[in-house]
């Protein structure tokens, strides 16, 4: 299988999967495609980013930018590309010198409240329960907005 981003004259972008290159084509000549959105039949290929998978002795530091991503069928506006992009870039300075403690965040974080170590930056992954109570006793902690990959799961 492989997949395409397509777009209609209107500007609606979505993905078609065909067998392959040629099946594409052969569906595109006997206009057999349309746009899901409004039905446009003038579909064509949309700009695609190769996927090149990352070399294996190198490690991100910094979770990509979601504005690269596109949230919606339809272009994202260019302030609101501007914005997730800062957003990003933020989290990255924000986590440059914080530490990843995991699903033990709930714990150094109380422990650090409580002064039963010293305070630094850290970052981890909590339950919903487990953040709800964090709050309720006055632990000042804040949701990331993008997601961060634990360091073992990094290339």
């Amino acid at each position: 299988m492989i997949v395409f981003d397509l777009s209609c004259q209107q500007g609606h972008r979505f993905e078609g999967w065909f067998g392959s290159s040629a099946d594409y084509e052969d569906q595109h000549a006997r206009g057999l495609l349309a746009c899901p959105t409004c039905g446009s039949g003038e579909v064509s290929k949309a700009p695609m980013a190769p996927a090149v998978p990352a070399k294996g002795n190198t490690r991100a530091d910094a979770p990509a930018p979601a504005a690269a991503q596109p949230m919606a069928n339809t272009p994202m506006p260019p302030e609101v590309q501007k914005a997730l992009a800062a957003l990003a870039k933020a989290q990255v300075e924000a986590l440059r010198n914080s530490t990843w403690v995991g699903d033990k965040f709930a714990d150094e974080t109380r422990k650090m409240h409580y002064g039963e170590r010293d305070e630094a930056p850290i970052h981890g992954q909590a339950s919903l329960a487990e953040a709800k109570a964090l709050i309720e006793e006055g632990v000042p902690v804040a949701p990331l907005p993008f997601p961060v990959a634990p360091p073992d799961k990094l290339n």
